[in-house]
């Protein structure tokens, strides 16, 4: 892995887990993580429950922008983390993959977007804690 890896999470639409992922790792890797994210058919806009539930975690999202799934994306990633994408994500020899099963809050309300958020976090710190060497 690079000096600053680049981690690329993809779902669906580019507009709630994914996002969220994004968002906690810019926030709690602190800079020494190059963050991308994309959908394979992403939608208009951010769902506004998950700009609102990260909201509270004192992360903006709000002008986050959905991005369409590149194969360069994809290439320039040393770890990709799909959430529910299943095969319309492009596979490279070297690159570690990770599928992560969660619940797609398009669609919820904030009580039922906290989880599927607050699980995120738990995988994002367990993701950094794998990935970036220990601080001196």
């Amino acid at each position: 892995m690079t000096a600053k890896p680049t981690v690329l999470f993809v779902c669906v639409h580019n507009a709630g887990r994914s996002q969220m992922a994004a968002g906690y790792m810019t926030a709690l890797s602190e800079g020494r993580v190059e963050v991308l994210s994309a959908g394979s058919a992403p939608k208009d806009q951010i769902n506004p429950v998950a700009i609102l539930a990260m909201a509270e975690e004192n992360i903006d999202i709000a002008n986050n922008v959905p991005k369409i799934l590149t194969t360069e994306a994809v290439k320039e990633s040393d770890v990709v983390i799909t959430m529910g994408c299943g095969d319309t994500c492009p596979i490279f020899p070297g690159k570690r993959y990770e599928d992560w099963e969660l619940a797609d809050p398009a669609g919820q309300g904030i009580e039922s977007v906290r989880p599927i958020r607050d699980e995120i976090k738990a995988r994002i710190q367990a993701l950094l804690a794998e990935i970036l060497p220990p601080q001196a």
